[in-house]
C-alpha cells in the first residue's frame, strides 16, 4: 500500500520505518526541516533501539521518503497517518490544534483526489476527535464521509526503548471506524503485526490509551507503596509481589476490573483497613492503598443518589433465608426493623415494589422480563435486561 505519515516524532517515524519494513511505500509528513532531512538522509528523526537500522535500510530501497507538502502526500497515497503530539495544556487538558490542523490538511488533499482515502489516528487523542476530524475533512474538502474517505481510531502503544518490538507485538490491535471496507484496510495494513485485531465502538477505540496508561500508573504507585511498607517490616518486597502476580485467576486478570457497584463483604474492607493500618503505625504515607476505601464509598453515593433521584419508595428485597455468618448477625443485631421489610417470593416482591435494583446475576433474575413493567436499575450488567423499556444500568 502507499501510506503518508504525519508527523515524524515518536510514534511517527517507528511507524514510517516498521510499515515501509514490510513492504508498504511510505510518506513522512513534518513541517520541521529538520526531521524531513532526516529521513531523506536515511536517518531517524528520533534515538530508539533498532528504528535507525530500519529507516537506512527502507531509505536504500527507496520505501520511504518525507516531505512538508502535505497535499503532495495525501495525492501518492491511499491511507494517512495522523501520529503528531497532543500535548497538555497548563490546566490539563489536550491541546489538539494540530490534530485538527493536520485534519484540515488532509482534507485540501482530499478535495483534489478522486479516489477514496483512509484517515488512521493513531495520536492520543480525546472521545469524539474522530468525528471532529470527519467534519473538519468534509468541510475543507467537501467530500462526504463513508463515500469519499473513512477515519478509523488506531491507538498506539508503543514504549520508549522499546518501541520496533511493541509495534510488532503489541496485546492488540485496536480499530474503530464507522467503514467496515476502511477497518478491512487497515488489517491489510497490519498483516505482519502479531496480535489480534480487535474491532470496537469509535469513543472506546479513543479512550482505551487513557485507561490503559492511568492502570499502569496506578500499579506501578500500588506496587512502591507495598514496597514502602515491606521496607519498613524488614520484607522483601520483590519476592513479595512475585508471589502476587502469580495469581492469574484474581490478581493479574479480568477479575474484578468490570464497572458495577462497590465492594462488601467482610474480607475486603478488613484487610485493606488491615493494611493501611500497618502502613500509618509505620509512619507511612500511603495515598493510594488510603484512598480505596473513600473511593468505594463514593460509589455507593452515587447509587443511592441516583436511586433517590428515581423518587420510587419502595426498595429491592433481601432473602433472610439466604443470610448466614456475620450478614444474618449483622441484620438481626444492627437492623432489627429490616425483617418485616424482607420477601422470600421474588413476584410477591416485584408486584410491591415501584423499583427494582439489581445487585448480582442470579439465574431467575429474566424472569423479571417476562413479569416486570417497573423501573429496573441494574449494577450487575445482566444482559438479558437491558432491552428493557425502563432499564437503567450504573455505567453502561
Amino acid at each position: 500500500m502507499e501510506i503518508s505519515i504525519f508527523g515524524l516524532g515518536y510514534v511517527g517515524c517507528v511507524s514510517l520505518g516498521c510499515l515501509a519494513k514490510d513492504g508498504h511505500k511510505v510518506i513522512g509528513v513534518d513541517i520541521s526541516d529538520i526531521k524531513v532531512d532526516l529521513i531523506n538522509s536515511g536517518k531517524p528523526a528520533i534515538i530508539e533501539k533498532d528504528i535507525d537500522i530500519i529507516i537506512e535500510n527502507q531509505w536504500k530501497i527507496k520505501q520511504i521518503s518525507a516531505t512538508k507538502d502535505y497535499i503532495f502526500a495525501v495525492k501518492n497515497s491511499e491511507i494517512s497517518i495522523i501520529a503528531v503530539g497532543t500535548p497538555s495544556t497548563p490546566t490539563g487538558h489536550l491541546n489538539l490544534d494540530f490534530i485538527y490542523r493536520t485534519a484540515g490538511n488532509i482534507g485540501e488533499g482530499i478535495a483534489q483526489k478522486d479516489t477514496f482515502h483512509i484517515i488512521s489516528v493513531r495520536s492520543t487523542v480525546m472521545p469524539g476527535t474522530n468525528e471532529k476530524i470527519g467534519k473538519i475533512i468534509s468541510e475543507i474538502s467537501g467530500k462526504k464521509r463513508n463515500i469519499d474517505f473513512a477515519v478509523v481510531s488506531n491507538p498506539e502503544f508503543l514504549r520508549e526503548g522499546s518501541a520496533v518490538k511493541d509495534f510488532y507485538n503489541p496485546a492488540y490491535t485496536v480499530l474503530g471506524s464507522d467503514n467496515e471496507f476502511a477497518i478491512e484496510k487497515m488489517k491489510q495494513l497490519y498483516h505482519n503485526v502479531k496480535a489480534p485485531f480487535k474491532v470496537v465502538d469509535i469513543k472506546v477505540a479513543e479512550l482505551i490509551k487513557y485507561v490503559n496508561n492511568s492502570f499502569h500508573a496506578l500499579k506501578i504507585s500500588f506496587a512502591n507503596e507495598v514496597g514502602n511498607i515491606c521496607y519498613k517490616l524488614g520484607i522483601d518486597s520483590h519476592e513479595l509481589m512475585e508471589l502476587f502476580a502469580e495469581d492469574r485467576l484474581l490478581n493479574v486478570s479480568k477479575a474484578y476490573l468490570k464497572p458495577g457497584f462497590a465492594y462488601g463483604g467482610s474480607c475486603l474492607p478488613k484487610d485493606l483497613k488491615g493494611l493501611n493500618t500497618i502502613a500509618h503505625d509505620n509512619y507511612i504515607n500511603s495515598p493510594v492503598l488510603s484512598s480505596i476505601e473513600p473511593s468505594n464509598t463514593n460509589q455507593k453515593d452515587i447509587v443511592f443518589s441516583r436511586i433517590l433521584e428515581m423518587e420510587r419508595q419502595n426498595d429491592n428485597n433481601v432473602q433472610l433465608s439466604k443470610l448466614v455468618g456475620k450478614n444474618r448477625s449483622y441484620i438481626m443485631e444492627k437492623l432489627p426493623h429490616i425483617s418485616s421489610l424482607l420477601h422470600e417470593n421474588l413476584f410477591d416482591l416485584i408486584e410491591k415494589s415501584e423499583l427494582i435494583v439489581i445487585t448480582n446475576n442470579d439465574n431467575n433474575i429474566d424472569e423479571i422480563t417476562i413479569h416486570c413493567d417497573k423501573i429496573i436499575y441494574d449494577l450487575a450488567k445482566v444482559s438479558s435486561l437491558m432491552n428493557h423499556p425502563n432499564y437503567f444500568g450504573i455505567s453502561w
